[in-house]
């Protein structure tokens, strides 16, 4: 047995879990179900958007309700979602209400797996996750106060008596200085759990100060030096003890690069419009309504009769029309329109990364 590169840029020991399975396809809904957590972690790595602040998303959408959460599910078509937070377990209700939603909606097929901190974890609350959650990853406490570790351990224990071996795991910032008792953590959960994934150490704009005054980054300038050496150890040490966790090491170039191209390529996009292969779309645009414009100037006494064009789509929440090539060629030709070539996210943000004018 031995340290295996996985194609996704990540390394691991026996595999990955299920739930990363999902992730690293793109095939994941990121359920963000709240900001709110008590165990203010210096290492958090929320953006100052959602941190300490009572809000959802699903994926970059804020939502307020399920219906929301389901369209966006649809439009990202996700078989599955990741329910994290701050902490679910503050907003316990809100977290089990959204989980069964899912499960109703997409049916059983549809796997839910949650970040948990140890923290607020009791047995009623794991046997209420058991109905509607598949895959729970606890993010212990030990790292942030290492009198904490016995308790880590009898809430895994309890867990594991609930959701069984196979659905339980851990998930943990890899940080390079705590790589032995990161590991000596391991070895005591190990009866337990079924996977570990450990987590490049990311530097962000909440943990910006700590970090960049504790710590040198690696060239890029996001991520902390030595993280993925530390990873690397602690994998090579599991494999020397042939130990049968699923234990993987997920790198930022994974998160950054391969999760999140995959996932926008799997998001319904508007018509006409061309994917790129880092997964952002191209569009041909002309601002405003065009079929608006046409029907106006060749309707001047106001019939209500409509012009219907091909290969032409208004675009309502940007208030464009975007064209097909066939269309965009034609109206360069006609030298009286502005055309525009768009390249955007996918989601529902729609962030535009980039816009100039054709000729």
């Amino acid at each position: 047995m031995k340290t295996k590169k996985t194609k996704f840029d990540s390394f691991c020991v026996n595999g990955v879990a299920n739930g990363c399975k999902y992730c690293v396809k793109g095939k994941k809904l990121v359920l963000f179900v709240t900001g709110v957590c008590k165990k203010n972690c210096w290492y958090c790595s929320l953006s100052k958007k959602r941190k300490n602040k009572n809000l959802i998303f699903a994926n970059e959408r804020e939502v307020k309700n399920i219906d929301e959460i389901i369209q966006e599910a649809i439009e990202s078509r996700a078989p599955s979602a990741g329910i994290t937070g701050g902490d679910p377990l503050i907003y316990f209700g809100r977290t089990i209400k959204f989980a069964s939603a899912l499960k109703e909606k997409f049916g059983k097929k549809f796997h839910i797996h949650i970040y948990l901190p140890t923290q607020l974890v009791t047995e009623e609350k794991l046997k209420k996750l058991k109905k509607c959650v598949d895959e729970v990853r606890f993010h212990p406490e030990f790292l942030i106060n290492q009198n904490k570790v016995d308790d880590d351990i009898k809430k895994i224990e309890m867990a594991e008596k609930i959701f069984g071996k196979r659905n339980i795991g851990l998930e943990m910032p890899m940080i390079p200085e705590r790589k032995h008792e990161i590991l000596d953590f391991i070895f005591g959960t190990e009866k337990y759990i079924s996977f570990v994934n450990l987590n490049e150490f990311e530097l962000s704009e909440t943990n910006f100060d700590i970090i960049t005054k504790k710590y040198e980054l690696e060239e890029g300038g996001y991520v902390v030096a030595g993280s993925l050496e530390a990873g690397k150890w602690i994998l090579n040490q599991l494999a020397d003890k042939k130990i049968k966790l699923k234990v993987h090491l997920c790198t930022a170039d994974l998160k950054n690069l391969c999760q999140f191209a995959n996932r926008l390529k799997r998001h319904e996009i508007l018509p006409y419009g061309k994917r790129t292969e880092e997964g952002t779309v191209i569009y041909l645009v002309i601002n405003g309504n065009l079929q608006r414009v046409l029907h106006n100037s060749s309707n001047p006494t106001g019939s209500r009769k409509k012009i219907k064009l091909k290969g032409v789509f208004y675009d309502e929440k940007k208030k464009r029309t975007i064209l097909s090539e066939k269309v965009a060629r034609r109206l360069l030709k006609e030298g009286k329109y502005k055309i525009f070539r768009v390249e955007e996210y996918p989601t529902h943000d729609r962030i535009e990364v980039e816009e100039e004018e054709i000729n």
